[in-house]
Parts: C-alpha cells; structure tokens; sequence
C-alpha cells in the first residue's frame, strides 16, 4: 500500500521512521560488520515516534486569537487559515526556489476547529484575519478586549501571541474563565505574575500548553532515550548558541505604512508598561525594550533551556550568572545583543554506574550574538561520549571513556569518528525563506520529520493540545514546564541587569531574595 502524506499524519505513531540511522565507523573497510553489531547492540538506542492522537471529533473547537502579528499568523496556518498574502508569496517562492512550505500546508489534516474571534489592536490585522478566515458559514468575529473575547461564551480556546507583558494577565484572565489557553514562550514577564498564573492553572478544568513546539521533534524524543541509557556518560556541561546576524534576527521587523494613532490601540498596547508617546517603533519592534519583552533571556535562550530540559529533565538551575550588553545594534534598545549565561545545576547527574564514580552536577552554557550568524551546534558533553543536538543528532565517543575504553583501545571505535547518526529527515530537502528560519530549523524548532515526510512541529504541538481539549491528559509543556522556563529566564534577565549570581531555593521554591531589592521592579526596569 502507497502511503500518502495525509495518511501519515493521520497515522502519526503508527509508522516505522525511514530516516537515516548509521554508524559512521562502518565506512571504514577495515571495521568488521560484527564490530558495528556489537556497537549498535551496546548502545540499544531507540529512535523515538510521537504517540498516536485520539481523533479529534464532536463539534469544532472554536478558537479565538489575541494576536495577529507575525507569530500569531503563523500559530493559524499551523491550525489550517492562511492569509491570501501569505498564499500567494508561498505560490512565488515555491517556482523560484522549490519551498514546499505551500504543499505541507495544504496537505496537512485538518484539526476540526473553526477561528470564532480575533482580538488584534491594530486594525488592518484584525480586518486581514476577518477577511482570510471568514466564510458564508462562519463569520470571524472581531473583539475589542481580550476580556470581551473570553467573557462572551462565544470561545472555547485563545492562543495568546502578545507582546510578553500581556502573557499571563491574559492566560489567567482565560483560565479564571475555564477557556483553555496555548501561550508563548515566555509564559510570564515577571516573578510575580508567574506564580499567579500557575496557580490559575493549577485550579482551573482549562488546559493551558506553553508553545515550546520542539517538544514534538523527535531528534529530541530520541535524544532523551539516549540519557535514559547512559549512552553519553555523566553530562557535565551542554552548550547552547544563538547566532543571528540579519533585521530579522534582530527583532526589528517591518513597520506597517499604515500604522498611526488612528488604527492602533496604543492605550491598550501598553498595558502595565510605563506611559509614553505613540511610537511604532516600540508596537512593532517590542522585543527591543524590556518594559514588553524579555530580551534574549526569554526569547530565544528559553527555546534552548527548554529543549535541554525536556531530553534532561534538569529543571530550575540553582544559580545562573550572566553578561552582555549592546555591543552591535545601537538603535536605541536597551535588551543586550549579546549575552553569556551559566547555570549551575550541582545536585543534578546523568551518570553513569560505568564512569568513575562520583561526579554529579552540570553545567549548562547559553552564548548569543545578534552580530554573527556562524552556526554554532548544542552540544552534550559526557564522560563517555558527546552529543550535537538539533534536528539531528550525532555521538562521538570520548578518549578518556571508561564505558568503551576497551572498543577504543582495540581499535573498534575511534574518538574523531561519530558512533551514532540520526537523521529522520533523511533525503528530504529543507528549503527555508531566510536566515532566521534557517537558525530555527537548524535548532529542531520548525519541522520534525514523519518516515522522511516533513511535519511542521507547531503543528503536532496544537493538535496536542487540542487533543487534550477534547479527551483529557497530560500536555508536553503545560504549567509545571512552563513555570520552570518562566523562572529560569527571569533569574536569567535579574543576573545580567544585577551583575551578580542569582540563586533558586528548590525547597522554598522562590528565588533566594537579595535584601532591599524588588527583583520584579529590576525585571521591569530598563536598565
């Protein structure tokens, strides 16, 4: 039987991956192919499908967005509404480049939903979305407040793609409510808001999902698989990189022609941030300033914390140091664009009974630069073995390894030859529109593969969720992980605006206060 891509995806975990798997070992002609069994039959690693969802029938779920900017719109073509603008551009690419982001699109499966309302305070997304997503038998409505949307009865679900300062007044709003909620990363955008925000969670019949969509790549489902078994030894230090080097990466994004006082709500914009003038540079390019977003601490390096933390379940770090500072975007931003971090996790071990013996404690790394687009690769480094982690996954044995010192010594394995390669998207082209999906693709954040089929993973991500909507269970990145990405970032934002270490008190579960300081008041402040 022909498999076609709709039955994949309907399948989902009912299918062998036919991605590339190899011991690169066996290249050499003069390794035995006993020798790559006896490897392979030692390392017993299980590459990893997603578990199978329950159909999502009954009547549509009906969703409301609060957000159509730039994530937001992509958050609805992963739910199946694209806009005519964004169809047309894809039409384009496709002939002059061969992108199949059109394909995947049209031949994902529908997710049984219907868009019931859009809450954006600039008028031409709000009047885009109603004009893309209306039809004769569903009339996109438009809400003035996010508090119309939930409160109206008329919304089962929001996805929440704000500015960061609006994140958990609204998520809580949502859940006070019983209206399930799909958040992005940060959860919250300060201390205080994020302990609010889990207890919201944890007393309402709502789901919430944070939208850290990796947790659906399978490298990484893998690659926890591989900590399970040791494979790697104790991990001592991870390093993690963001290298971007474009307007985009950069966060400053296009700003609308059309953009003026008369068709943005700047009143509401702001919120809680402090009282100034109408400024489009502020509405569009938000990431800039701390009074809205949480610079690189909660943008990106969340993305990288949380994708470590779901293959090791590491947690909150006990301390984190961090520095940086502006040093190539001078244009008025007051969030570094570079920053180096270091988690302290002492109490934490993947050791193996094999390693010699009694090292527990990791340290975790996160380097960035919004100057330099070098790739740099997330790598796990273990007593026995290192791992590069992305959308594939590559092991190389170490020289010093007691697990296999008698593999190295004989010769069986060699310490600059990889033992392991998992590509899942073998042979399937990645053709991406800019830099900065190239960066998020390389990091295992746009796609995950299907046997070899191409599976946009925010995709997977929402039918999780909505899954969970209509049958119940546990979410992949619900409030527990959510609430630890949340706290780490901002540790993270307080050690490099304090110059100074920031502790975790795992028992009293609160950072360790620094006397005469408001760290939510520091969070806020723009220096």
């Amino acid at each position: 039987m022909k498999w076609t891509r709709r039955d994949m995806l309907k399948g989902l975990g009912g299918l062998p991956i036919l991605g590339s798997i190899w011991w690169a070992g066996a290249a050499n002609a003069l390794v035995k192919s006993k020798d790559r069994s006896e490897i392979l039959e030692m390392l017993k690693i299980e590459p990893t499908l997603p578990t199978a969802l329950p159909e999502i029938g009954g009547d549509p779920i009906r969703i409301g967005i609060i957000g159509f900017g730039i994530r937001g719109e992509q958050l609805c073509r992963a739910l199946g509404f694209a806009t005519e603008e964004w169809l047309e551009k894809m039409k384009e690419e496709e002939r002059l480049t061969g992108n199949t982001q059109l394909k995947e699109f049209l031949d994902q499966e529908k997710l049984n939903l219907r868009i019931a309302g859009v809450c954006d305070i600039f008028d031409l997304r709000a009047e885009n979305a109603i004009a893309s997503f209306s039809t004769p038998e569903n009339k996109v409505k438009r809400y003035n407040t996010y508090q119309e949307m939930i409160r109206s009865g008329e919304v089962d679900a929001v996805i929440i793609a704000t500015p960061d300062h609006w994140h958990a007044p609204m998520s809580i709003e949502a859940l006070e409510n019983n209206v399930h909620v799909y958040v992005e990363k940060p959860m919250t955008h300060t201390i205080e808001e994020t302990y609010r925000l889990r207890d919201a969670a944890r007393n309402s019949k709502a789901h919430l999902m944070v939208g850290h969509q990796h947790r659906q790549t399978l490298s990484f489902q893998t690659a926890s698989d591989i900590i399970d078994k040791k494979v790697l030894g104790h991990v001592s230090v991870v390093q993690t990189f963001t290298n971007r080097n474009d307007d985009n990466g950069a966060w400053n994004y296009d700003i609308h022609e059309k953009a003026s006082e008369q068709t943005i709500d700047w009143q509401q914009f702001l919120g809680s941030a402090p009282e100034i003038p109408f400024n489009k540079n502020h509405f569009f390019r938000w990431r800039k300033w701390w009074a809205y977003g949480s610079g690189l601490s909660g943008d990106l390096l969340t993305h990288d914390y949380d994708r470590l933390n779901c293959v090791l379940n590491m947690g909150i770090p006990k301390y984190i140091t961090a520095s940086g500072g502006i040093y190539t975007h001078n244009d008025g931003r007051n969030v570094p664009d570079v920053l180096q971090v270091n988690m302290d996790f002492p109490d934490f071990s993947t050791g193996s009974s094999q390693a010699p013996g009694k090292e527990k404690g990791m340290t975790f790394t996160y380097n960035a630069t919004l100057g330099n687009g070098f790739s740099r690769p997330t790598i796990l480094m273990g007593h026995d073995a290192s791992m590069e982690l992305g959308n594939n996954l590559t092991i190389w044995p170490d020289s010093g390894s007691t697990k296999y010192a008698e593999l190295i010594e004989s010769g069986k394995m060699k310490p600059n030859v990889p033992i392991y390669h998992y590509n899942p998207g073998a042979n399937v082209p990645d053709a991406v529109s800019s830099a900065t999906s190239q960066y998020f693709a390389d990091k295992g954040l746009m796609w995950t593969y299907i046997d070899g089929v191409r599976v946009n993973s925010t995709y997977l991500h929402l039918r999780e969720w909505l899954s969970a909507i209509r049958n119940g269970g546990t979410l992949s990145c619900g409030i527990k992980e959510g609430f630890e990405e949340a706290i780490t970032a901002h540790m993270t934002g307080l050690a490099y605006k304090l110059g100074r270490r920031i502790e975790w008190d795992p028992v009293a579960e609160q950072i360790v206060p620094i006397e005469d300081i408001d760290l939510d008041q520091v969070l806020l402040s723009g220096t």
